[in-house]
């Protein structure tokens, strides 16, 4: 066996790994890898192997180390930098080398001469490789449909002995999985707030991009809800139902928007939870959760995927390619505005449509 440290993770090859084990690389948000998760389903079952993962984000392992679909994770930290100054591109292109012979799935479209420059220093030759943008996709698909299409192709060095897909390989929706101990984790750390028995409403008001520019409010962010109509949204989910708690999620980084709604809320049942959230109690969050209001963002994916009733207020990004999908079939409302803005969508508007999930969801 090889062991190659790759970013923080030091990843265990063998060389005796099956040739059909395949190979996805994607890099992008906590969102773009819920929505892989249907790709990595279907090549599964195609090719008998669970796949190898080349991607980007400290999320990753937390979302998918464990995934049922998923053998190995290999992450960069960046694929931007040149290749000559960074070693985690080294190591990867290692680590692509010590792999054997794969089918290679991109389902990438950003940086592309890049992504082909490492695989091709990996060893990988472009017969074993097919790419999501070539040919161009349909108008207004979605990226879970995207992704199924792109594993329903097979690579040229693979024609000969590729496993057709079937029927029932295909997954039309993201695939999450969580254990008892996540379970038990979530249910701790609500028993220490006070909130194991109480329903849970949970507002996910920041995005990847309140991350780099910092609180809401930067100029061009179309996902834009003030904190004016978060915490009027608070003061109505409230009244509307006074036995509810309100937690607001998202990352350390965004910890002081979410103090800032929580202040402008005033109000005892309203809960910050910005530091409390790694990615496997979060999605056992969302399992129990009454419902979730979410801008377009990853969370508002994983919430779907665990079964939350969900509405997500959308800006310039359309519903038709990014809406959230229910395995389970729970209720998720898309919002949009003429404006194409989330802030052209009013708080009438959205506390209308989660009461429509509250009356289904009980």
């Amino acid at each position: 066996m090889n062991n190659i440290r790759i970013g923080s993770k030091c990843v265990v090859l063998n060389v005796a790994d099956s040739p059909r084990s395949p190979i996805v690389v994607r890099f992008g948000a906590f969102g773009d890898l819920v929505i892989l998760t249907p790709l990595l389903h279907l090549l599964h079952q195609r090719f008998g192997e669970p796949c190898t993962l080349v991607t980007s984000g400290a999320w990753a392992e937390p979302l998918l180390g464990a995934h049922p679909d998923v053998r190995r994770i290999l992450r960069l930290t960046s694929r931007r930098r040149p290749y000559l100054l960074d070693p985690q591109q080294w190591r990867l292109t290692r680590a692509l080398r010590a792999l054997p012979d794969a089918p290679v799935y991109v389902g990438d479209e950003y940086a592309i001469d890049k992504v082909r420059f490492l695989l091709a220093r990996g060893g990988v030759t472009p017969e074993r490789c097919v790419f999501i943008g070539d040919p161009p996709p349909i108008a207004d698909a979605h990226w879970v449909d995207r992704m199924l299409r792109l594993g329903m192709r097979t690579p040229a060095a693979f024609d000969a002995h590729a496993t057709p897909w079937r029927d029932v390989d295909i997954a039309h929706a993201p695939i999450l999985r969580i254990g008892d101990a996540d379970r038990a984790d979530c249910a701790a750390w609500l028993d220490a707030l006070g909130l194991a028995h109480s329903p849970l409403v949970l507002l996910q008001p920041g995005n990847k991009r309140t991350l780099k520019r910092g609180r809401l409010g930067a100029l061009g962010d179309d996902k834009t809800w003030p904190v004016g109509h978060w915490a009027d949204l608070c003061r109505a989910i409230a009244q509307h139902r006074p036995d509810v708690r309100i937690v607001l999620c998202g990352s350390p980084q965004e910890q002081g928007l979410l103090d800032d709604i929580r202040a402008a809320t005033r109000h005892a049942n309203v809960y910050v939870a910005a530091t409390d959230l790694p990615p496997r109690r979060l999605l056992a969050l969302q399992e129990r959760a009454h419902s979730m209001i979410s801008i377009d963002t990853g969370p508002a994916h994983s919430a779907a995927a665990m079964g939350c009733p969900l509405v997500v207020l959308y800006g310039a990004a359309s519903p038709m390619n990014w809406k959230p999908r229910s395995t389970s079939g729970s209720a998720v409302i898309a919002l949009t505005s003429p404006a194409r803005r989330v802030d052209g969508i009013s708080v009438d508007t959205v506390i209308s449509a989660w009461v429509s999930l509250f009356s289904t969801t009980g």
